[in-house]
């Protein structure tokens, strides 16, 4: 998630138990061509052994060529591949959501990235979508060209790009993947606690989940997750052990101080003022201390503003289960290039990549 999942909330995710958190997504043009913007982002925490990195590409000399920059150069120890985001201006270029509906191409980038990735025994992933729309659905051949190409495993995210993160997620797909190819499979689509999770991978037999706005100003999510795979929690939500608004609080705090640590004080501040409604979603604080700590600048004054929320109060049963971030809703059509649907080929295309694209999937 661009913004979102930089070195500082990666750091506060592992120390609530993330298996594996993955970089802001970076463009392989960006990084090939030493994008100052691109390279901002391939910053690590001091203790982030596992360094995963979402790469988003069109061209598969790029992707190649990125993957083994990541690799020899930043020391990563996996790649994303991101063919699973919705945005018109990714979609317009061919990029995204559109891209797996030429199945050649989408097994030239694989084959690419697989290909730089293996001299180095890093591992590539790939995350998709079902496909443009209902009518022109992509994730079944997109599973085995992964396969066949050397992918380690695929997530699939249980919504069209015409859908957007509008409506609810469809999982029987996902169950169709995970019979449909032999690598493993991991879904994606309104993990919101940890027994939605539980849930998905017994209905779908998915090896794991992906998380992406379940965990916005929820990082202890991953701590519950691991709990509940671990089958020392319940799968029910009367089995969570919810923070308080005093431990949410000092979890804002927390948070605010790692970005200020790979930030700087003032920029750090100011990154953290978009999750603060996500933290304090359904609690009783009123709108003027949430207008003041919207306008935070330093940890000085935002620890000050945070003594002031009852650290007693509980946590909000009723916002369990609720979607958090972008919802919106589904678009009439999804933009694509100019006779993008007359074929499923896409062989030696090469197509134009923004080096400053930064959006998710």
């Amino acid at each position: 998630m661009a913004g979102i999942t930089n070195a500082a909330y990666r750091r506060l995710c592992r120390e609530q138990g993330a298996g594996l958190y993955v970089c802001e997504m970076i463009t392989s043009r960006g990084l090939v061509e030493g994008d100052t913007t691109t390279k901002s982002m391939l910053v690590f925490d001091e203790l982030e052994d596992v360094r995963s990195v979402q790469l988003y590409g069109t061209d598969p000399v790029y992707v190649g060529r990125a993957t083994e920059i990541l690799c020899a150069e930043y020391g990563v120890a996996h790649v994303d591949l991101n063919f699973g985001c919705p945005v018109p201006k990714v979609t317009r270029k061919g990029g995204g959501a559109a891209l797996p509906w030429k199945r050649n191409l989408l097994g030239e980038i694989l084959t690419a990235a697989v290909t730089a990735a293996s001299r180095y025994d890093v591992p590539v992933t790939m995350k998709t979508r079902l496909g443009i729309d209902p009518d022109h659905l992509t994730y079944l051949d997109a599973g085995r060209i992964a396969e066949e190409s050397g992918a380690a495993a695929i997530a699939l995210h249980g919504r069209t790009a015409i859908q957007g993160y509008s409506g609810v997620a469809d999982w029987e797909p996902i169950a169709a993947l995970v019979n449909h190819v032999g690598i493993p499979v991991l879904g994606n689509g309104d993990i919101w606690e940890a027994a939605d999770a539980l849930r998905m991978v017994a209905e779908t037999g998915a090896a794991g989940v992906v998380v992406g706005r379940g965990c916005l100003g929820r990082p202890w999510l991953f701590r519950d997750l691991a709990a509940a795979f671990a089958g020392v929690a319940g799968p029910d939500a009367a089995d969570l052990v919810l923070p308080s608004l005093g431990e949410v609080a000092t979890m804002m705090y927390r948070h605010a101080e790692l970005l200020s640590q790979h930030m700087g004080e003032e920029r750090g501040c100011k990154e953290f003022r978009k999750h603060i409604a996500w933290y304090l979603k359904g609690f009783g604080a009123g709108g003027e201390l949430r207008q003041a700590l919207g306008l935070v600048s330093s940890l000085v004054e935002l620890e000050s503003l945070l003594r002031q929320l009852d650290p007693a109060e509980a946590f909000p049963r009723v916002v369990l289960g609720a979607p958090r971030g972008r919802q919106g809703s589904a678009r009439k059509r999804v933009v694509l290039p100019d006779g993008w649907l007359d074929d499923t080929d896409g062989s030696g295309l090469h197509l134009a990549e923004d080096p400053n694209e930064v959006s998710g999937g």
